[in-house]
């Protein structure tokens, strides 16, 4: 299980959200094992007031969220990581200082899915890759 989220300015945001949630996808099924009918990304594209670009970054500055189930290693998590960066330089031109994203693992027994608590759920994927 993952969730995307995906926070940036509106006017860089929209041009590019549909190959930003494609590259995310694909880093996610290949290196992190996710089926690859489970897509769940939200985009949040903002007003620059509402987004402040911090020094150093471009308008292009853009923040990934990660929120996804406990178990993979630090090796996987990493390799995910370098994936990202490089398909964004690569497919979009988006520098890696311009780009930040985070992994965050909430205990299993913290999500609630389809009515169970998620460590009650029989997964048909593994998550300890």
């Amino acid at each position: 299980m993952a969730q995307f989220k995906v926070y940036g300015r509106a006017d860089e945001l929209r041009p590019v959200r549909t190959e930003l949630s494609d590259l995310l996808h694909r880093a996610a099924v290949d290196v992190l094992g996710l089926p690859v009918d489970k897509r769940f990304h939200r985009f949040f594209p903002m007003d620059p007031e509402d987004f402040p670009t911090p020094a150093g970054r471009s308008a292009r500055y853009t923040v990934v969220e990660v929120v996804l189930f406990p178990g993979r290693s630090v090796a996987t998590k990493k390799a995910f990581l370098r994936r990202v960066f490089a398909d964004a330089r690569a497919q979009l031109g988006l520098d890696p200082v311009d780009l930040e994203v985070v992994l965050m693992e909430p205990p299993r027994h913290d999500w609630g899915i389809r009515g169970l608590p998620g460590d009650e759920l029989d997964l048909p994927y593994r998550v300890d890759v």
